[in-house]
């Protein structure tokens, strides 16, 4: 008496059909997408952070100076060179401020006006808030997602917008370092000039 064995599944057909699928998702470039959306993401929320910390130590650093301002009056060591370096130090540092507030504010972009992409960008609230109501909105993303062309193009805007709006902040960001370089180097020469006036009293009067 025989054994019956029961009938291999086709391995072929399976293996080919795991290719086919993993392929196809190769091809899509949804997965690198995903990766470079999160590290434009990663670099956008990393430049916010150094614009408030910039900010934080510009307005300590302002606060100071007018502070300790009639001070440097009363010293009688305030000459032309500090009047100038007061000049340059308080509009390098209102013009780093507004640079930095051009970090801060929230950016908006709509890279969607193109035949070939979709009305509207399902990924980013500036798109989702176009709908009226939920079901408007759950109807539309899932019509959308079902075609995989137009899923990848809505993502691709999405990063597209991303890295424009980055090299925005960076290029304030870079302003504002180098408005407050100059505005602490400025403050730095006026201090310099007040303790030479009255070290150069003390010693020659």
């Amino acid at each position: 008496m025989t054994d019956k064995v029961p009938p291999s599944p086709d391995v072929s057909s399976k293996t080919m059909e795991d290719h086919e699928f993993s392929s196809r998702h190769v091809r899509s470039n949804i997965a690198p997408l995903f990766f470079i959306i999160q590290n434009e993401q990663l670099i956008l929320q990393r430049t916010d952070q150094k614009a408030f910390t910039l900010m934080s130590i510009l307005g300590v650093f302002m606060v100071f100076f007018i502070v300790h301002f009639p001070k440097v009056i009363a010293a009688n060591s305030f000459n032309i060179l500090s009047g100038i370096m007061v000049f340059i130090y308080f509009i390098t540092a209102t013009l780093g401020l507004i640079n930095l507030m051009l970090v801060i504010v929230p950016r908006i972009r709509n890279d969607l006006g193109h035949e070939e992409l979709p009305d509207y960008n399902v990924t980013f609230f500036g798109g989702i808030v176009q709908f009226k109501n939920v079901i408007e909105f759950g109807n539309y993303f899932v019509e959308t997602l079902e075609d995989n062309e137009n899923t990848f193009k809505m993502f691709a805007a999405q990063l597209f917008g991303l890295a424009h709006i980055n090299s925005y902040k960076n290029k304030h960001m870079k302003n504002a370092v180098i408005l407050f370089a100059t505005a602490i180097i400025c403050e730095l020469i006026i201090i310099m000039l007040m303790t030479w006036g009255l070290t150069y009293n003390e010693l020659f009067n």
